[in-house]
């Protein structure tokens, strides 16, 4: 097929005079030329949010939205909730979309998911397999955006008020998080009596999260010729003990209201060195520290100084993690149509943003959360269909 002639999934620049490989099909319009003349064209996708919820993923899949370029899977959001769910009363902020209804409802279920994803690893465009729906973000998190999305569009009296939430640069560093921005200039559009952020959970309901903390251990030395090595002092060395204390350590696990969270404590990058011929006068090693809601930011940072007594320490990040919250009644209704015994989310999301706000809030989606961030991520079909089917008993029940 020609350039001419194309139908494509996502916002990308298309080759008039090439052929271009097609992957699964949206009707699209064009909307620039190259400016440059080379024969390029931008494309947007047209959403049909009344689809079954599986092939919408599919479509969310096939428009990249790597962190930092959301802009045409909000374009495309947007354009889809304007026409397709009038009902709602709609915001743009940056690459955030936000939606609403309100009906008066004594009750507001709120519903959060990040439309970006980590970078492309050949795994684009979506595919489906034997009930598998395969590619970025199917299971981080463009399925429970689905969910979301098929809801918005298609439950126009539910029993409680309703806010959408689709936001941008989850992926990367807390102060770039699209929701934390909807906090700071829009927090009426975070209120609510339940959060449901639909982060990938196996169609299980997971309560809270862990806070994360990264600190840094610096050590100094002295430089010498290696081959007078004893007149240096070794700053990589030095940090043989820091290393030894993680090597030994054992996680403390805690049970909070029958959720069982597991803290842990990892190195995830060391630098050193000067050159191959010199001993070297610094070096640091950055610690991860997942602890569980039981703890407060400053009681995790006051825990790594005791371990790491000695130590320069710096603290580089910290977000608080969340308490289950699962004695609200929105929750308890969730956790009765999604069955099972709800689970303790060992990761940080961002149910601890509306937790700190004190609304209670869970997880729950679709998708495997030891796949995300993977090439091979994968959704089994069947789990998003259940989802949907569960959160709209939720809110018509």
């Amino acid at each position: 097929m020609r350039g001419e002639d194309l139908r494509v999934s996502d916002d990308a620049l298309v080759e008039l005079d090439g052929d271009v490989p097609l992957g699964p099909t949206t009707d699209c319009h064009v909307v620039r030329t190259n400016p440059r003349g080379l024969g390029f064209l931008t494309v947007t996708v047209a959403l049909d949010l009344t689809a079954d919820p599986i092939d919408l993923t599919a479509a969310l899949v096939d428009i990249p939205s790597v962190s930092e370029d959301e802009q045409a899977i909000a374009d495309a959001i947007e354009a889809a909730l304007r026409a397709q769910a009038p009902w709602l009363e709609i915001v743009r902020l940056g690459n955030n979309v936000l939606a609403r209804t309100n009906l008066g409802r004594p009750t507001r279920v709120v519903f959060a998911g990040h439309l970006d994803t980590v970078p492309v690893n050949d795994n684009l465009p979506s595919r489906r397999t034997d009930g598998v729906l395969h590619g970025l973000g199917t299971v981080d998190m463009k399925g429970g955006d689905a969910v979301m999305l098929h809801l918005a569009a298609t439950v126009a009296e539910p029993t409680h008020d309703l806010t959408f939430l689709f936001y941008e640069c989850e992926e990367i560093e807390a102060v770039r998080n699209g929701l934390g921005r909807v906090e700071r200039e829009l927090p009426d559009w975070m209120a609510g009596d339940l959060a449901v952020v639909c982060e990938p959970s196996n169609g299980v309901v997971e309560a809270g999260c862990q806070g994360t903390m990264r600190v840094e251990l610096r050590t100094s030395g002295v430089r010498a010729h290696t081959a007078r090595g004893w007149m240096g002092v070794n700053a990589i060395h030095a940090l043989g003990a820091a290393l030894a204390v993680l090597t030994a350590y054992e996680s403390r696990v805690v049970d909070i209201d029958g959720c069982t969270y597991r803290e842990g404590l990892q190195a995830v990058h060391i630098s050193g060195g000067v050159s191959g011929n010199v001993v070297p006068d610094a070096a640091a090693l950055r610690v991860n520290f997942r602890f569980a809601p039981d703890r407060s930011v400053e009681q995790a940072e006051a825990y790594l100084r005791e371990v790491f007594a000695g130590f320069d320490l710096t603290v580089v990040d910290a977000a608080a993690g969340a308490l289950p919250g699962l004695n609200a009644p929105a929750a308890k209704s969730l956790i009765a149509a999604a069955g099972g015994q709800p689970l303790a989310k060992l990761g940080w999301t961002d149910v601890a943003r509306f937790a700190a706000l004190g609304i209670p809030a869970v997880n729950y989606g679709p998708g495997d959360p030891l796949l995300a961030h993977t090439q091979q991520e994968n959704v089994p079909v069947e789990q998003i269909t259940r989802c949907a089917t569960v959160l709209r008993e939720l809110i018509t029940g």
